[in-house]
């Protein structure tokens, strides 16, 4: 596709050749002559300046232009999202039913709806329009399933929450008898685990994304455009409010409060019944705001230091 085609698609000016042909979208560091690449963050514009990208998807504010074929957006990464959305538009399954899945009683699923190879669906899912589930891909009884949900392999939503009652000595299972509820647009990724709740709902709101290998305790309540990264961990009746974000290896203990936009670095560790404040961000374990964290971590130094010279 040319340049000035890209550019009217996205709604944006371009400069340089809008005749030039692009095929492909490559990282900035790796493109040339017939791929497209976008630039964010001070890094990646540095990297602009001798990138041999074809075509770049630079700021507004971006001022070196000289010789270079470059269409200014206000966010190069989204925009990039959309470039490749339209120059490799079949990587998304053909809608239907892979003759392998298995599917339970009263289950309905939506218009162009894509079920992969080896799913189970359990009774009475629902499952909205125009969502993916990949291969192997497992539901079980009562889950509802949004709008244009992507569900990829190895993911299941729907089993047993962590429930047990320690009576007479030893541990018997409290029965899980809720539900699971995931808002439209949600994606979750490869093997992760939702859990039902033991009693009402477990839910997770419209838009957010889950990385791999996350996994989602009974009755916990995520808010809308949260994005969880890998190998995180939510205790039961944790609550994550909108637009959190919380980094990879993080474990949040039971019956936690994330409120909305907090951020929670990498590794870090929340205690039960914590409550990390709105628009808090927060690292280390136990979890601390990140300018505590960063002092506490310099004096260790200084006294790691002291010790070694003694």
């Amino acid at each position: 596709m040319r340049v000035h085609r890209l550019a009217e698609w996205l709604k944006a000016p371009f400069e340089g050749d809008g005749e030039r042909e692009i095929y492909h979208v490559a990282p900035i560091e790796d493109a040339g002559m017939e791929d497209v690449a976008f630039a964010a963050g001070a890094k990646a514009l540095k990297q602009a300046e001798r990138s041999s990208a074809g075509c770049l998807l630079v700021p507004a504010s971006y001022g070196n232009s000289a010789q270079r074929t470059l269409i200014r957006v206000e966010d190069p990464r989204a925009a990039a999202a959309r470039v490749i959305a339209l120059l490799y538009p079949n990587t998304r399954p053909e809608p239907g039913i892979h003759p392998t899945a298995v599917i339970g009683r009263e289950v309905q699923i939506g218009e162009g709806s894509a079920i992969g190879a080896g799913c189970v669906i359990g009774d009475r899912v629902r499952i909205g329009p125009r969502s993916i589930l990949y291969p192997r891909v497992t539901l079980y009884h009562d889950v509802t399933l949004g709008e244009e949900v992507i569900v990829h392999s190895g993911t299941v939503i729907g089993a047993d929450g962590f429930g047990f009652v320690l009576a007479g000595g030893r541990y018997e299972k409290f029965p899980q008898v809720g539900r699971v509820e995931i808002g439209d647009r949600v994606e979750i990724g490869a093997n992760s685990c939702v859990d039902r709740a033991a009693l009402g709902v477990t839910s997770i709101g419209e838009g957010t994304k889950l990385d791999n290998l996350v996994h989602i305790g009974h009755n916990c309540r995520i808010g809308k455009h949260v994005v969880i990264a890998a190998q995180t961990g939510l205790s039961g009746g944790v609550i994550v409010e909108d637009y959190a974000v919380i980094g990879g290896q993080v474990g949040i203990g039971d019956k936690a409060r994330i409120e909305s936009r907090a951020v929670l670095g990498s590794g870090s560790g929340v205690l039960t019944s914590k409550i990390v404040r709105a628009g808090q961000v927060m690292w280390g374990t136990p979890a601390r705001p990140l300018k505590e964290h960063l002092a506490q971590l310099a004096a260790l130094s200084r006294m790691t230091k002291k010790g070694r010279e003694r």
